[in-house]
Order: structure tokens, then C-alpha cells, then sequence
């Protein structure tokens, strides 16, 4: 049996045909043209799930379910989507709505789930009964996995992580609260600290490496500078990481997961983002002489997305 995985993104939609070992069989996309409204949308990702079924298989009986992963919260109580802000979704009837198309199971779930469920079938967290997936992007995700399993919990928001209070009466958020972790842990926060500083030292070398121009501050910009020694940069840098440890060993008192994989942007700092988690993490877990989780680098990219979406209806 084979699963079809639909990654549903605010500007395009990518489906592939999954086999019980995460392999992508064929994979096809489409754009998500968001402002023709939600059925077509899901009319787009039900002829999608068809066509790129029909270069893997021989008949839609060898599909034994649908999973669709999107960039907002599902309640599979109800079958429906209460909020999707990349699409403008507000109380969707996904599961009504691929009914019209399709007899198969459907399953969905938060796009950052299924990319920790994707590590856990097929990635580096491969074989791990806990593990936690966080995604270093705009704002802060994540996927809890727990026996092969993603669990959002009874009201779809279980991994809403990045939401997570770290920093009391903190950064205001763009969800209303102030303080929460992806205000700190996200690309985003380097950005806007490499912004701060610029304009405070309009001679230091972050605001240089753009030309005088802050707006073109990017969290790589620090990144990038702090690998080659920038004062300014490293301690952008090295603060940065002590909030996002911070939020990683609340994860860890929380789950005690046997590894946490991070994606993202901010990831892409690599062995150099690593090498600082692991000087700092040590001095904030509870137990210091017990093992705890090995913080690695997501492996799948951006084949994830389709891989954790046809996993959920394994």
C-alpha cells in the first residue's frame, strides 16, 4: 500500500505518492492561487492527489489515505480548519469539502507536525519512540512525535510551541501575548536585533556587509558574520542561541524526547549552530548527570512536507 501527501503552502501545493518506508514514488505541484477561495483550493489538491497518483500506481484502490499538511491548526473532531492566516482560511470544512472528491481517508495536520513526523519515518530521528521537531523560520514550530505518531492533542494546538511564554512580559508577539519564545528563537528575532544594533553603530560591520542599508539585514547577514568572527554578530548570535535553548530544555523537562531535530532557515547555520546549543544547553537541563536529548539538523528538507503528510494516515 502507498499514501498520498499533500504539503499546502500559501503560494503552491506539492503532493506526492508515499510508500510505508517514506520513499517518494512521483511527485507533482500545482499553485495555490488562495484568492479564489477555499473550494477550489481543495478542488486544486483533490486533482492533484489523482494526477500524481495515476504515475505510481495502477488503480486508487493501492492508496490507502490522503494526508495534507498546512500552514494553520486542524481539529479532526470536526473535519475542520478554524484558522489558516497564510490563506485566509477561517473555519474550513476541509474533511466536507475532499468528501466530494474523494472516498479515501483524509488526514491533516500543521505543516511543522508533519515535517517531525517526515524526520521520525524517514529522517534523523528514524527509529525514536519521542522525538520533537522545531522549525527556525519567521516564527518558531514544531512536531511532537510519540510512537510513530504526531500528537497535537484533543484541540489541534499540542505543538504550537513556538508560543510558549520563555520571556515574561516580553516582546510582543503577533499573536497578542508578549514574551513567547518565537519572538526570540525565529530568524526573525536575529533579524531584528542585527537591526537594533545597525542603528545604534552605524559603523559596525553588520549594517557594511549591506551597504548602509538596514532593511537588507537578514538573519544569514549576522549568521554569516559571526562565523567569521564579528564581536557584534557572535554576541547576537550567542544570545540568540541561549533563547533558543531555553525553550528546547522546557521541551526537554516536558517530553524527555531521545532527539530534537531542527529545521528552518536559522538551520542552516549548521555544525556552527550546533557546536553553540551544545555548549549551552548542558548548564540549563534539570538532570546534569543523566542523559537527555542529542539536538541534531533536520535531514529530509523540502521533501518533508509530503512525506509527514502521507505518514499521518500510516
Amino acid at each position: 500500500m502507498v499514501y498520498i501527501g499533500v504539503d499546502l503552502g500559501g503560494t503552491g501545493i506539492k503532493a506526492g505518492v508515499v510508500d510505508e518506508q517514506g520513499n517518494i514514488l512521483a511527485k507533482d505541484s500545482c499553485p495555490t492561487g488562495v484568492e479564489r477561495g477555499y473550494a477550489a483550493v481543495i478542488e486544486d489538491i483533490a486533482g492533484l492527489c489523482t494526477r500524481v497518483a495515476s504515475r505510481a500506481v495502477h488503480d486508487m484502490s493501492e492508496v490507502k489515505a490522503i494526508g495534507i499538511g498546512l500552514p494553520g491548526i486542524y481539529v479532526p473532531s470536526t473535519g475542520r480548519v478554524p484558522f489558516c492566516t497564510n490563506l485566509g482560511w477561517h473555519d474550513v470544512p476541509l474533511l466536507a469539502e475532499m468528501r466530494k472528491y474523494t472516498d479515501l481517508p483524509v488526514f491533516a495536520d500543521n505543516d511543522a507536525t508533519v515535517a517531525g513526523l517526515a524526520e521520525a519515518v524517514a529522517g534523523v530521528s528514524k527509529g525514536c519512540n519521542v522525538s520533537i521537531f522545531v522549525t527556525l523560520g519567521t516564527g518558531v514550530g514544531g512536531g511532537i512525535i510519540m510512537g510513530g505518531k504526531a500528537y497535537s492533542g484533543p484541540h489541534g494546538i499540542a505543538s504550537e510551541i513556538g508560543h510558549m511564554i520563555t520571556v515574561a512580559g516580553g516582546e510582543q508577539c503577533t499573536c497578542g501575548n508578549k514574551g513567547c519564545w518565537e519572538r526570540y528563537a525565529s530568524a526573525t528575532a536575529i533579524i531584528r536585533e542585527g537591526r537594533r544594533y545597525a542603528k545604534l553603530h552605524p559603523d559596525c560591520a553588520i549594517l557594511k556587509a549591506v551597504d548602509g542599508d538596514a532593511s537588507k539585514i537578514e538573519a544569514r547577514t549576522v549568521i554569516d558574520l559571526a562565523k567569521q568572527g564579528d564581536p557584534a554578530s557572535m554576541e547576537i548570535f550567542d544570545q540568540y542561541v541561549y533563547h533558543l535553548c531555553v525553550g528546547l530544555v522546557n521541551l526537554i523537562n516536558l517530553y524527555d524526547p531521545e532527539i530534537i531535530a531542527l529545521g528552518g532557515g536559522v538551520s542552516h547555520a549548521g555544525q556552527f549552530l550546533l557546536d553553540r546549543v551544545n555548549a549551552i544547553l548542558p548548564g540549563l537541563v534539570f538532570y546534569k548527570t543523566m542523559p537527555y536529548a542529542e539536538v541534531k539538523l533536520a535531514a529530509l528538507g523540502n521533501d518533508a512536507g509530503i512525506i509527514g503528510a502521507a505518514m499521518l494516515g500510516r
